[in-house]
């Protein structure tokens, strides 16, 4: 029998597309999800892809008693974490919400893992952790000085992984601390869908050429870059996906605490995806230069040779195909999960 993995968030963005990932290395995801900023959709999307559908329990992350009901009815055997709030820019306006989810929602799942006996945990970090580091590309040792208070709840979430395994070895815990996701499932099926404002380049990128939205504000064209514009590193949210399969198997059996980027080593700039995006979509992506924003760095691009040493993984699509999943993405649901994945738009 396939082992089981709670996968917290699932229904998300990352999570969907480890939940396909996780059902083609041969485990049986159990999506826990209270669907505030998913789909239900989703659900059928996965069962197009999958052959069927993953279980699905609709919960809480803060509802420890949930979560304890979750993992001992299921018998699951591992944990991976996406669920959390995960915009800086609205955390700076909403720190409260964000370290009510982030710091408190771990606190409850890693409480009821305890309770259960559930020892095994891969963890949602992010590059937010870094802040303004001082070199590129960052390595894991790099000082962490988040800009924001999604950030900071990382940092925090972080410490207390550390803290618990010192305490109690038992515990195999990876803290993947990922980068920029971007691009879609190559069906076209499921991908990034936001709910309002874009909170990050890859889904204005996706509107701005359907036509959906006017222009993309560039926030800063005065940084101390190439081109003077922001520089990230991008991931196909695939290869991201795969990253937590490589985690989920390098801790069976292996007690201990591991901290990895997961990214792929490249930095472009946001006026280089626009370019990208344009020659991908065959649209133009116009575009303002705007102020910068609160929270916002020059640069971040990860060392990410531990990955390769530790994982045996690394990123294996380039932007190129990030851009084109995402556009097939945009142009098959342009309405995201209300589309009907089997309208295909005059666009095409």
């Amino acid at each position: 029998m396939a082992q089981r993995i709670l996968v917290t968030g699932g229904a998300g963005y990352i999570g969907s597309h480890t939940c396909v990932a996780l059902r083609q290395a041969g485990y049986e995801p159990v999506i826990y999800d209270n669907f505030s900023n998913a789909s239900r959709q989703v659900l059928k999307r996965l069962a197009a892809i999958c052959g069927s559908a993953p279980e699905v329990i609709e919960g809480d992350v803060r509802d420890r008693a949930a979560i304890e009901t979750a993992l001992r009815s299921h018998d699951i055997r591992a944990v991976i974490h996406f669920a959390a709030l995960k915009s800086a820019s609205e955390s700076i306006e909403m720190p409260l919400a964000y370290y009510d989810n982030n710091v408190h929602g771990t606190v409850q799942l890693l409480s009821a893992m305890r309770a259960c006996n559930v020892a095994s945990l891969v963890f949602s970090s992010s590059a937010a952790v870094y802040g303004d580091a001082e070199r590129m590309p960052v390595r894991e040792d790099s000082q962490r000085a988040a800009q924001s208070p999604y950030g900071r709840t990382k940092i925090i979430c972080e410490d207390l992984l550390s803290d618990i395994s010192r305490a109690e070895p038992g515990w195999s815990i990876a803290r993947l601390r990922y980068f920029n996701p971007f691009g879609a499932h190559e069906s076209g099926l499921i991908g990034e869908d936001t709910r309002g404002v874009p909170p990050n380049l890859g889904p204005y990128l996706t509107q701005v050429a359907a036509g959906q939205r006017v222009q993309l504000s560039v926030f800063g064209g005065d940084y101390d870059t190439r081109d003077g514009t922001g520089v990230r590193d991008f991931i196909h949210v695939v290869d991201l996906a795969e990253g937590h399969i490589a985690a989920l198997r390098k801790l069976e059996g292996d007690a201990g605490l591991l901290t990895v980027n997961l990214g792929t080593g490249t930095g472009y700039t946001v006026l280089e995806m626009i370019a990208a995006f344009a020659k991908a979509s065959g649209r133009p992506v116009p575009y303002v230069i705007a102020p910068r924003r609160k929270g916002d760095i020059a640069e971040c691009y990860a060392d990410v040779s531990r990955a390769r040493e530790m994982l045996d993984w690394r990123a294996r699509r380039g932007l190129a195909e990030m851009c084109a999943d995402a556009w097939r993405w945009q142009i098959r649901n342009p309405e995201g999960y209300a589309s009907d994945p089997h309208r295909e738009k005059a666009m095409l």
